[in-house]
């Protein structure tokens, strides 16, 4: 939070393109993250996006460590490097490719989304007091309103979805993965759709989203695992929304 609206240019450093960005405050927060992680359970495997992109293959033991956390240490680096306050930090805890625990903090409101798989998600405020999740009740297409991350997919989907988005009720890109989530779980919104699925922008989230009784898969109806990087995920209140949502889209 110190380096919040106070970055110097020499601090931001753009990665895969210039929405694409990495900060020292990223870094920072990832090593301490992996730090005290490490303390605490000092078998684990531990995946940082920020490491990652130094050492690609640390991605490989996800599927197999008997312990693993992975972390985003500035979802939505985009709007933290531009001033706006809509970001978060991710941290999925995932036991033999299976996530077991989600936590999606804001900094902002000090608060944190916490998901523990079969026992369901809630927010824990600074106060102490536990707020349960659930998602939204089902609506018509024309009534639903969601976040859209379309801008990856490839050619032709990608003009088919932008094109078929005016027809829900309300669509935005909060360039956060976090906050999204967040919303979904709480019910503020009804759907999510995203193309790339790096594990570090899901795994919490997908939990969270999954315990406060929501459904959903990807692109094609598989189901979500950690380990897999493509084929996009549409999140829904249920089946025949996802259903719904997807014939909407393709």
């Amino acid at each position: 939070m110190p380096r919040f609206r106070n970055l110097a240019a020499h601090e931001v450093r753009q990665k895969s393109s210039a929405m694409d960005l990495v900060t020292d405050a990223d870094e920072a927060a990832e090593r301490l993250i992996a730090k005290r992680l490490r303390q605490i359970f000092p078998h684990a495997v531990v995946i940082g996006e920020e490491a990652t992109e130094r050492d690609p293959t640390l991605l490989n033991a996800l599927a197999d460590a008997d312990l693993a956390f992975l972390i985003d240490p500035v979802d939505g680096t985009k709007n933290f490097a531009s001033g706006l306050p809509l970001f978060g930090v991710m941290v999925a805890a995932v036991r033999r490719g299976e996530v077991v625990a989600g936590w999606i903090h804001d900094p902002i409101g000090n608060d944190t989304a916490v998901a523990v798989r079969g026992e369901g998600a809630w927010i824990e405020r600074a106060s102490g007091s536990p707020v349960e999740l659930q998602v939204a009740t089902p609506v018509s297409v024309a009534e639903m309103s969601g976040c859209a991350s379309w801008h990856h997919l490839p050619q032709p989907m990608r003009s088919t979805v932008a094109a078929n988005l005016a027809g829900f009720g309300a669509v935005a890109c909060y360039r956060c993965a976090a906050h999204e989530y967040r919303m979904a779980a709480a019910g503020h919104c009804h759907f999510l759709v995203a193309s790339k699925l790096m594990p570090w922008d899901h795994a919490a989230g997908w939990l969270l989203h999954r315990e406060a009784g929501g459904y959903s898969a990807r692109f094609d109806g598989s189901a979500y695992q950690p380990t897999l990087r493509e084929g996009g995920i549409i999140c829904a209140p249920d089946a025949e929304s996802w259903r719904i949502i997807r014939e909407t889209l393709f």
